[in-house]
């Protein structure tokens, strides 16, 4: 039978060994943290509320004695504190909560945005925009954005005349045809436009003549000239009564 002073002997010698090896890996660990550390040069580190969870979890089983040992990301006083935070407050992981992410508040007001300025902008227009910006963002998740902010999909969405003309306002030209009273027997008429290219309006007096059937004509080659002066091509021609 073996001598049970024999296994006490073995035993505590093990325990020795044991304890010995978990010294040298928190020594070397402790050694590799500080040189990880260094390597920062000053930036401080952005801790999630799991990793402060985390942390205040393990350290306060160690105690603040054993912290100050091991401790180099934070002093063991912040450790301690986040216990009481965030442990005493139940931020544990079985309070995570399942299923998609909440989409942040402010990506929500780029999409109410978006449709609000582009009313003809679908779903997938308005998660190409986002994708652009830095943001991935699923078209069900912006149908159901813009149905909680009041806003049906584009086939429904109505457009108002301010937000037509922002969109088409550098194809736009406005126009006018009006007789100036002058003293002659049967007056003058002006045609004029005005450009719009950017918010100053331009406005180009295209030509006065007598009104009379030349001056339909003169109308008509007028507003052709200044098509193709623009580069389109007239495909409708309006005409003009005579009086």
């Amino acid at each position: 039978m073996i001598d049970r002073v024999f296994i006490r002997v073995v035993l505590a010698a093990l325990a020795g060994w044991l304890d010995t090896q978990q010294q040298d890996v928190i020594a070397y660990l402790i050694d590799e943290n500080r040189i990880l550390r260094s390597q920062l040069a000053g930036r401080r580190l952005r801790l999630s509320d799991d990793d402060r969870c985390r942390l205040a979890r393990r350290g306060r089983h160690l105690g603040r004695r054993l912290l100050r040992q091991v401790a180099t990301i934070v002093t063991p006083d912040t450790i301690l504190r986040w216990h009481r935070q965030l442990i005493a407050r139940k931020w544990t992981y079985a309070a995570k909560r399942s299923g998609r992410p909440i989409v942040a508040a402010e990506i929500r007001r780029l999409i109410v945005r978006m449709a609000e300025e582009n009313p003809r902008w679908g779903y997938t227009r308005i998660r190409g925009a986002l994708k652009n910006l830095g943001h991935r963002v699923g078209r069900s998740t912006i149908a159901r954005t813009l149905k909680a902010q009041g806003i049906p999909p584009v086939p429904e969405r109505p457009t108002s005349w301010r937000t037509f003309l922002r969109a088409h306002w550098g194809a736009i030209s406005g126009a006018d045809f009006f007789t100036t009273e002058v003293w002659t027997w049967q007056g003058l008429v002006t045609l004029w436009f005005a450009r719009t290219p950017s918010a100053v309006i331009a406005v180009d007096i295209r030509g006065r003549a007598r009104h009379d059937r030349s001056v339909l004509e003169m109308i008509v080659l007028t507003v052709r000239a200044l098509a193709l002066a623009l580069g389109r091509r007239t495909k409708r021609t309006i005409r003009l009564p005579e009086r």
